[in-house]
């Protein structure tokens, strides 16, 4: 089976988004993106990418792309990401994560479209695993509404592949993190100690800094995105499957920086896990997919692009 000559993505203007449009239109793949600029920005969008600013809870607006482009394939990365605004409020994070990707499943439905690639969450949604890393026999058991959503359309995804015969690919990803990534977010650790660090401000740690992450850099997200276009149906860790503290990634990116990184410990916030981390041997067994970019050699790259964005 040869890649579709057109995919519908939503969020491309964001962080993971961006990037996989790029792979995408390397790959000689017709691209339009739906992002409503909420937190994606336009500048993030590459060139050649045809653009369209609507909110998937539009579905209105969301029939009009559909009607328009015509997708062979819809990649879902828009999504509401921050899990303490799921905590805050979990009815605007499920009007985004889960009415939002029913509009997407049921016009994919209405027009033909042969697969959807999901954006999910392998941090968020097994919560407090027994055993690590998690693979994806590990029963869910999400933490956060945020989780909870990501999980909830997982179960549509099945159920519009059982009835509907829609193809589907899930992608559990673990932590993102990379150049376009928001350093003034909420979300993005990374992004947000570069930013800090960058500015002078002290790095603020909520909790002991102890909890571990499974850190994934973005070029190799956008790359098993790409696999995905052709893949088996299924669910698909997207992880490298170790742990990294938060205070390990304070040492690596004060080592890569080299310069003194100021700390303020704050309260532990609800909704979060303690530690986290993905096994990838159905994705490498199955996609032929394994992370490249080694956790380091990420972090060089990523405070590199911050200091010369942030620095102009």
């Amino acid at each position: 089976m040869g890649l579709p000559r057109r995919v519908l993505l939503t969020g491309g203007a964001g962080f993971i988004g961006s990037h996989v449009a790029e792979a995408y239109l390397r790959e000689g793949i017709e691209v339009a993106v739906v992002d409503d600029l909420s937190s994606g920005r336009q500048e993030n969008l590459p060139k050649g990418a045809r653009f369209y600013r609507v909110d998937v809870r539009d579905r209105v607006g969301l029939e009009e792309v559909f009607k328009a482009e015509r997708p062979e394939v819809v990649n879902h990365h828009a999504a509401q990401i921050d899990v303490r605004r799921s905590v805050e409020d979990p009815v605007f994070d499920a009007s985004v994560n889960v009415v939002g990707s029913l509009n997407l499943l049921e016009l994919s439905v209405k027009y033909g479209v042969s697969r959807f690639v999901f954006a999910s969450t392998g941090g968020a949604i097994y919560g407090e695993p027994k055993d690590l890393p998690a693979d994806e026999s590990t029963p869910p058991a999400p933490l956060s509404p945020y989780g909870t959503s990501k999980l909830c359309v997982e179960n549509y995804l099945g159920y519009y592949h059982r009835v509907w015969g829609l193809n589907y690919v899930s992608l559990r990803y673990g932590n993102v993190y990379g150049p376009r990534q928001d350093p003034h977010g909420e979300a993005g650790v990374v992004a947000i100690f570069c930013g800090r660090i960058l500015s002078g401000k002290p790095c603020v740690v909520f909790g002991d800094g102890t909890q571990t992450r499974d850190y994934v850099y973005v070029e190799d997200v956008a790359r098993v995105n790409v696999l995905a276009l052709t893949s088996p149906v299924g669910v698909f860790n997207v992880g490298t499957g170790l742990r990294t503290s938060v205070l390990d990634l304070l040492k690596a990116l004060k080592a890569v920086s080299g310069r003194e990184v100021a700390v303020e410990f704050a309260p532990e916030r609800r909704g979060e896990v303690k530690h986290i981390s993905l096994c990838g041997e159905r994705a490498r067994r199955v996609l032929g997919f394994s992370p490249s970019v080694g956790l380091e050699e990420g972090i060089r790259r990523t405070f590199a692009y911050f200091e010369s964005v942030l620095s102009r």
